[in-house]
């Protein structure tokens, strides 16, 4: 079996995928609607080492940038992003992490050691070199995790917004961070009824229970449907990965430059257990900091979000 295998509407209904996923296929539709400036659009899964079948996206031409998604969530959630830099002329590349979206709904290996090193099996696939690694939430630890075992030879730059890093979890040396009983609570809503836990997630998630915010019912559908695409025992695994592993020892092997943006009013990833500390790790990083922001900024603030990304992107 290759290494990589295009996808086709029988692959994508077998592999599990969404009627969503079979209309967005290659196809004449998809093709009356897209972009010609994006060049080729290719959608396809990579077969891993350990034999597990990972979804991505691989858009456009020029210098790549490759969007890590935060849980319980999928490539998906990069759309505008990946629109607006495939439009300015980069190469736009996101996966579904194993377990999320479209890629295998593993029992197993669903950890942060496996998950960077599928980026980076990724990676090496399509051979990307100056690479632009953007990291959100749990795709923050997946970014610094992959620079902690494969180092930085393929990578140019790094963003990381609302990033888990270095630690979320509240202890003794981490008294800024989050009590165990609340990463417990996610455990309990995401085992006992994540369909509605992921439906009244998206409210802090994106602030819409914060004063002035406008609620969108857009954005919670389309959060509920990548949750609900992905797996449970893969969506519960993963909390621990992105509540209680230490990935101090990974920012401290960052040596390209680093941008980090944060809302002050996340209420999923309080930012003075995470950016505070994280641009205190990384050698030289930049903070920025969004007054007022939620936990999923890259869509209440694409526009913001997208034009301080390209700034620091041609720095």
């Amino acid at each position: 079996m290759k290494d990589s295998i295009n996808v086709t509407r029988r692959d994508a209904l077998l592999a599990g995928g969404a009627l969503a996923t079979w209309l967005s296929l290659p196809g004449p539709l998809s093709a009356a609607l897209s972009h010609p400036e994006l060049g080729a659009a290719t959608m396809a899964f990579l077969l891993t080492k350990d034999k597990t079948n990972i979804f991505y996206k691989d858009w456009g031409k020029g210098q790549p940038i490759v969007f890590c998604h935060g849980w319980p969530l999928s490539s998906d959630a990069w759309d505008v992003q990946m629109l607006y830099f495939g439009l300015q002329g980069y190469r736009v590349i996101a996966h579904d992490r194993r377990g999320h979206g479209r890629s295998d709904q593993t029992w197993d290996g669903n950890n942060m050691d496996r998950y960077a090193d599928d980026l980076a099996e990724l990676i090496e696939h399509l051979n990307l070199t100056d690479v632009v690694l953007v990291g959100h939430s749990t795709g923050g630890g997946e970014v610094a995790h992959y620079i902690g075992r494969h180092g930085t030879k393929r990578v140019a730059k790094i963003i990381m917004v609302g990033a888990v890093p270095p630690l979320m979890l509240k202890t003794d040396a981490n008294p800024e961070g989050t009590p165990i009983e609340a990463f417990d609570g996610i455990r309990k809503g995401t085992a006992g009824d994540r369909s509605q836990f992921f439906k009244d997630l998206t409210i802090p998630f994106y602030g819409f229970n914060l004063e002035g915010a406008k609620v969108n019912e857009g954005l919670r559908d389309s959060f509920w449907l990548q949750g609900m695409l992905g797996s449970i025992k893969a969506h519960y695994d993963c909390i621990h990965e992105f509540s209680e592993v230490d990935y101090s020892a990974d920012l401290e092997k960052i040596d390209k430059p680093t941008l980090i943006i944060h809302g002050d009013a996340d209420q999923i990833v309080p930012i003075k257990a995470s950016a505070l500390k994280s641009v205190k790790i990384v050698k030289d990083a930049e903070l920025k900091v969004y007054p007022g922001a939620p936990h999923g900024l890259a869509q209440t603030q694409a526009e913001k979000f997208n034009a301080d990304v390209l700034e620091f992107i041609k720095k």
